[in-house]
């Protein structure tokens, strides 16, 4: 799983946003908090859900059951706008 070619992920200080390119089907552009930030920064490295998941649990001090769900809803958003190359 990865960040889809036609999207770009820029930081810029405490912000994040996923932008659209012109071959996005998607037009326009995604702010993201910092744990969605986090997510596409694994998803730029290739990584898959449990590797996400691994990730931010060794990030937050939150249970395991509720970073799984955080990180299905965020990846569900990114695959509905194209986000995501499987």
């Amino acid at each position: 799983m990865k960040l889809s070619k036609d999207f770009l992920l820029h930081h810029n200080g405490e912000e994040s946003l996923v932008v659209s390119t012109g071959n996005a089907a998607f037009a326009g552009l995604v702010r993201t908090n910092k744990t969605a930030a986090r997510i596409l920064d694994c998803l730029a490295k290739g990584a898959d859900r449990a590797q996400i998941i691994e990730n931010l649990t060794a990030r937050y001090d939150a249970p395991r059951e509720q970073i799984a769900g955080d990180v299905d809803h965020i990846l569900e958003q990114l695959r509905r706008i194209g986000a995501i190359d499987d």
